[in-house]
Protein backbone atom coordinates (compact mmCIF):
# COMPACT_ATOMS: atom_id res chain seq x y z
CA UNK A 1 0.00 0.00 0.00
CA UNK A 2 1.28 3.04 -0.99
CA UNK A 3 0.48 5.97 1.62
CA UNK A 4 0.51 9.39 2.84
CA UNK A 5 0.83 10.11 6.48
CA UNK A 6 0.12 13.59 9.22
CA UNK A 7 1.60 13.58 12.34
CA UNK A 8 4.27 14.77 14.64
CA UNK A 9 6.67 12.42 16.73
CA UNK A 10 3.86 11.69 19.52
CA UNK A 11 2.69 9.34 16.79
CA UNK A 12 5.57 7.98 14.71
CA UNK A 13 4.47 4.58 16.36
CA UNK A 14 1.75 4.58 13.20
CA UNK A 15 4.50 5.29 10.74
CA UNK A 16 6.80 2.82 12.06
CA UNK A 17 4.10 0.04 12.15
CA UNK A 18 2.87 0.78 8.59
CA UNK A 19 6.81 0.42 7.55
CA UNK A 20 7.21 -2.54 9.05
CA UNK A 21 4.06 -4.08 7.34
CA UNK A 22 5.61 -3.15 4.14
CA UNK A 23 3.54 -0.34 3.07
CA UNK A 24 5.31 2.44 1.25
CA UNK A 25 4.96 6.14 2.21
CA UNK A 26 4.66 8.81 -0.47
CA UNK A 27 5.08 11.94 1.56
CA UNK A 28 4.58 13.71 5.06
CA UNK A 29 2.52 16.55 6.34
CA UNK A 30 3.47 17.84 9.67
CA UNK A 31 3.08 21.05 11.16
CA UNK A 32 5.14 23.74 12.74
CA UNK A 33 5.90 22.54 16.69
CA UNK A 34 6.99 24.25 20.17
CA UNK A 35 9.83 21.48 20.72
CA UNK A 36 8.74 21.48 24.21
CA UNK A 37 5.45 19.22 24.10
CA UNK A 38 5.47 18.62 20.74
CA UNK A 39 8.06 17.26 17.82
CA UNK A 40 8.53 16.34 14.40
CA UNK A 41 12.39 15.50 14.09
CA UNK A 42 12.48 12.23 14.38
CA UNK A 43 9.16 11.71 11.83
CA UNK A 44 10.86 13.90 9.19
CA UNK A 45 14.27 11.80 9.48
CA UNK A 46 11.90 8.52 9.01
CA UNK A 47 10.29 9.94 6.35
CA UNK A 48 14.20 11.67 4.39
CA UNK A 49 15.37 8.15 5.05
CA UNK A 50 11.96 6.02 3.24
CA UNK A 51 12.44 8.64 0.54
CA UNK A 52 9.31 10.61 1.26
CA UNK A 53 8.69 13.87 0.78
CA UNK A 54 8.20 16.32 4.13
CA UNK A 55 5.65 19.16 3.53
CA UNK A 56 5.17 21.97 6.74
CA UNK A 57 2.11 23.64 5.18
CA UNK A 58 -1.23 22.73 5.38
CA UNK A 59 -2.32 19.86 3.42
CA UNK A 60 -5.05 21.16 0.25
CA UNK A 61 -6.91 19.74 -2.49
CA UNK A 62 -3.86 20.26 -5.13
CA UNK A 63 -2.00 18.00 -2.48
CA UNK A 64 -4.23 15.49 -2.58
CA UNK A 65 -4.28 15.35 -6.34
CA UNK A 66 -0.34 15.31 -6.70
CA UNK A 67 -0.89 11.95 -4.57
CA UNK A 68 -3.33 10.51 -7.04
CA UNK A 69 -0.69 11.40 -9.57
CA UNK A 70 2.03 9.68 -7.79
CA UNK A 71 0.53 6.60 -6.84
CA UNK A 72 -1.05 7.22 -3.53
CA UNK A 73 -3.54 4.44 -2.09
CA UNK A 74 -4.35 6.07 1.79
CA UNK A 75 -4.04 8.96 3.14
CA UNK A 76 -3.64 7.65 7.05
CA UNK A 77 -4.19 11.15 9.33
CA UNK A 78 -2.13 10.73 12.88
CA UNK A 79 -2.94 13.75 14.38
CA UNK A 80 -3.22 17.13 12.35
CA UNK A 81 -4.04 20.99 12.88
CA UNK A 82 -5.99 21.32 9.86
CA UNK A 83 -8.93 19.96 8.51
CA UNK A 84 -8.82 17.36 5.49
CA UNK A 85 -10.30 18.42 2.48
CA UNK A 86 -12.66 15.75 1.05
CA UNK A 87 -10.21 12.51 0.21
CA UNK A 88 -12.83 10.78 -1.32
CA UNK A 89 -12.78 11.69 -5.45
CA UNK A 90 -9.02 11.89 -5.14
CA UNK A 91 -7.77 8.40 -2.86
CA UNK A 92 -9.44 5.12 -2.28
CA UNK A 93 -8.87 5.31 1.23
CA UNK A 94 -8.24 7.55 4.12
CA UNK A 95 -7.64 6.86 7.99
CA UNK A 96 -7.63 8.60 11.11
CA UNK A 97 -5.53 7.24 13.94
CA UNK A 98 -7.32 8.93 16.87
CA UNK A 99 -6.27 8.54 21.22
CA UNK A 100 -9.73 7.61 22.45
CA UNK A 101 -12.07 4.58 22.44
CA UNK A 102 -14.32 6.30 20.13
CA UNK A 103 -17.23 6.81 20.42
CA UNK A 104 -15.98 8.19 23.60
CA UNK A 105 -13.84 10.95 23.80
CA UNK A 106 -13.74 12.36 20.37
CA UNK A 107 -12.36 15.85 20.34
CA UNK A 108 -8.76 17.41 20.16
CA UNK A 109 -6.83 16.30 23.15
CA UNK A 110 -8.89 13.59 25.57
CA UNK A 111 -6.33 12.24 27.24
CA UNK A 112 -6.35 15.03 29.89
CA UNK A 113 -10.26 14.98 30.20
CA UNK A 114 -9.50 10.81 30.58
CA UNK A 115 -7.74 11.10 33.74
CA UNK A 116 -9.88 13.70 34.94
CA UNK A 117 -12.76 11.80 34.74
CA UNK A 118 -11.13 9.09 36.40
CA UNK A 119 -11.40 5.92 33.36
CA UNK A 120 -10.10 2.82 34.75
CA UNK A 121 -9.57 2.07 30.77
CA UNK A 122 -8.56 3.88 27.70
CA UNK A 123 -7.57 3.38 24.24
CA UNK A 124 -7.09 4.37 20.37
CA UNK A 125 -8.76 3.93 17.72
CA UNK A 126 -8.37 3.57 13.64
CA UNK A 127 -11.46 5.03 12.15
CA UNK A 128 -12.45 5.84 8.52
CA UNK A 129 -11.91 9.79 7.80
CA UNK A 130 -15.41 11.94 7.40
CA UNK A 131 -15.50 15.81 7.41
CA UNK A 132 -17.33 14.88 11.24
CA UNK A 133 -14.32 15.17 13.16
CA UNK A 134 -13.52 11.25 14.80
CA UNK A 135 -16.97 10.37 13.23
CA UNK A 136 -16.19 7.64 10.74
CA UNK A 137 -16.72 3.76 10.81
CA UNK A 138 -13.94 2.23 13.81
CA UNK A 139 -11.59 -0.20 11.69
CA UNK A 140 -10.17 -1.23 15.03
CA UNK A 141 -8.88 -0.40 18.36
CA UNK A 142 -6.40 -1.36 21.15
CA UNK A 143 -7.49 -0.77 24.60
CA UNK A 144 -5.51 -1.10 27.90
CA UNK A 145 -6.19 -0.71 31.84
CA UNK A 146 -5.54 2.35 33.25
CA UNK A 147 -4.28 2.90 36.85
CA UNK A 148 -5.36 5.31 39.70
CA UNK A 149 -2.24 7.47 39.74
CA UNK A 150 -1.76 7.72 35.70
CA UNK A 151 -1.00 11.32 34.56
CA UNK A 152 -0.60 12.55 31.45
CA UNK A 153 3.29 11.64 30.89
CA UNK A 154 2.29 7.93 31.27
CA UNK A 155 -1.45 7.71 30.05
CA UNK A 156 0.60 9.49 26.91
CA UNK A 157 3.25 7.12 26.19
CA UNK A 158 0.87 3.95 26.89
CA UNK A 159 -0.79 5.41 24.14
CA UNK A 160 2.02 5.66 21.56
CA UNK A 161 2.91 2.01 22.22
CA UNK A 162 -0.24 0.88 21.76
CA UNK A 163 -1.04 3.30 18.42
CA UNK A 164 2.24 1.48 17.31
CA UNK A 165 0.30 -2.04 17.90
CA UNK A 166 -2.64 -0.66 16.44
CA UNK A 167 -1.25 0.33 12.98
CA UNK A 168 0.60 -2.78 12.52
CA UNK A 169 -2.58 -4.71 12.79
CA UNK A 170 -4.53 -2.44 10.70
CA UNK A 171 -1.78 -2.83 7.54
CA UNK A 172 -2.14 -6.15 8.19
CA UNK A 173 -5.47 -6.78 7.95
CA UNK A 174 -6.47 -3.62 5.90
CA UNK A 175 -8.90 -4.80 3.45
CA UNK A 176 -11.02 -6.82 5.76
CA UNK A 177 -10.89 -4.24 8.22
CA UNK A 178 -12.02 -1.08 5.60
CA UNK A 179 -15.26 -3.57 4.96
CA UNK A 180 -16.25 -4.74 7.87
CA UNK A 181 -15.41 -1.01 9.62
CA UNK A 182 -18.62 -0.80 12.12
CA UNK A 183 -20.35 3.02 12.01
CA UNK A 184 -19.61 4.65 15.46
CA UNK A 185 -23.08 4.53 17.99
CA UNK A 186 -23.90 8.16 19.70
CA UNK A 187 -20.78 8.98 21.81
CA UNK A 188 -19.19 12.42 23.49
CA UNK A 189 -17.48 15.43 22.30
CA UNK A 190 -14.62 16.80 24.68
CA UNK A 191 -14.05 20.22 23.64
CA UNK A 192 -10.50 21.95 24.37
CA UNK A 193 -9.91 23.12 28.00
CA UNK A 194 -9.80 26.65 29.22
CA UNK A 195 -7.67 28.05 31.50
CA UNK A 196 -10.54 27.90 33.69
CA UNK A 197 -10.46 23.98 33.82
CA UNK A 198 -6.76 23.74 34.60
CA UNK A 199 -6.69 26.70 37.24
CA UNK A 200 -6.57 24.91 40.82
CA UNK A 201 -9.24 25.72 43.68
CA UNK A 202 -7.88 24.69 46.78
CA UNK A 203 -11.25 24.80 48.31
CA UNK A 204 -11.21 21.26 46.52
CA UNK A 205 -9.95 18.00 47.94
CA UNK A 206 -5.99 16.53 48.08
CA UNK A 207 -6.78 14.05 45.81
CA UNK A 208 -9.16 16.01 43.29
CA UNK A 209 -6.65 18.92 43.29
CA UNK A 210 -3.59 15.70 42.40
CA UNK A 211 -5.84 14.23 39.76
CA UNK A 212 -5.85 17.61 38.07
CA UNK A 213 -2.38 18.52 38.44
CA UNK A 214 -1.22 14.88 36.84
CA UNK A 215 -4.57 15.18 34.23
CA UNK A 216 -2.96 18.20 32.74
CA UNK A 217 0.91 16.84 33.36
CA UNK A 218 3.10 19.08 30.19
CA UNK A 219 0.68 21.71 29.84
CA UNK A 220 0.61 22.90 33.87
CA UNK A 221 -2.44 23.75 35.75
CA UNK A 222 -2.71 27.45 37.28
CA UNK A 223 -2.75 28.51 40.94
CA UNK A 224 -2.93 32.26 42.68
CA UNK A 225 -0.40 31.97 45.25
CA UNK A 226 -0.54 35.48 47.51
CA UNK A 227 -2.08 36.93 44.45
CA UNK A 228 0.47 35.99 42.03
CA UNK A 229 -0.68 33.69 39.40
CA UNK A 230 1.80 30.95 38.65
CA UNK A 231 2.45 27.60 36.73
CA UNK A 232 2.38 24.40 38.32
CA UNK A 233 3.80 21.21 36.45
CA UNK A 234 4.25 19.06 39.88
CA UNK A 235 2.72 18.87 43.09
CA UNK A 236 1.91 15.82 46.01
CA UNK A 237 0.12 15.91 49.55
CA UNK A 238 -1.85 14.52 51.89
CA UNK A 239 -4.93 14.79 53.90
CA UNK A 240 -4.73 16.19 57.29
CA UNK A 241 -6.70 18.52 59.52
CA UNK A 242 -5.17 22.28 60.41
CA UNK A 243 -7.86 24.65 60.92
CA UNK A 244 -6.56 27.25 57.79
CA UNK A 245 -8.87 28.77 55.67
CA UNK A 246 -7.76 26.54 52.30
CA UNK A 247 -5.30 28.99 49.58
CA UNK A 248 -3.03 29.79 52.18
CA UNK A 249 0.84 30.03 52.01
CA UNK A 250 1.52 28.03 54.98
CA UNK A 251 4.84 27.22 54.68
CA UNK A 252 7.98 27.69 52.43
CA UNK A 253 11.20 25.08 52.04
CA UNK A 254 13.34 26.15 49.23
CA UNK A 255 11.01 26.81 46.16
CA UNK A 256 8.45 24.31 47.33
CA UNK A 257 5.21 26.33 48.77
CA UNK A 258 3.18 24.55 51.17
CA UNK A 259 -0.69 25.25 50.42
CA UNK A 260 -3.54 24.68 52.85
CA UNK A 261 -6.70 22.99 51.08
CA UNK A 262 -10.21 21.98 52.52
CA UNK A 263 -8.96 18.49 53.46
CA UNK A 264 -4.88 18.70 53.86
CA UNK A 265 -1.70 20.15 52.42
CA UNK A 266 -0.85 20.33 48.48
CA UNK A 267 2.76 20.95 47.83
CA UNK A 268 4.02 22.80 44.90
CA UNK A 269 7.53 21.14 43.70
CA UNK A 270 7.23 22.69 40.25
CA UNK A 271 6.32 25.83 39.07
CA UNK A 272 7.20 29.11 37.34
CA UNK A 273 6.15 32.51 37.17
CA UNK A 274 6.09 32.46 33.36
CA UNK A 275 4.08 30.28 31.13
CA UNK A 276 5.40 27.04 29.51
CA UNK A 277 5.68 28.19 25.98
CA UNK A 278 7.71 31.64 26.74
CA UNK A 279 10.20 29.77 28.42
CA UNK A 280 14.04 29.84 26.89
Amino acid sequence: MRFAITGTDRYIGVFNGLLEAGWQPVKLFTVPVDNRIFFNRNMIECAERSGAGVQMSRLRQDDLVDLAARGCQALVVASYNWRIPDWRPFLPYAVNFHPSPLPIGRGPMPLVQAILDGHRTWGVSCHKLEHAFDAGDVLAQEVFPVQEGDGFDVLDLRLQLATKRLARRVADGFQDLWRDAVPQSEGSYWRHWSDADRTLDFGQSVAHLLRQIRAFGPYEVLAQVKGVLIHVRRANGWEEAHGRPPGELFHVSGNTLLMTVRDGFVALLEWSLVAPGDRI
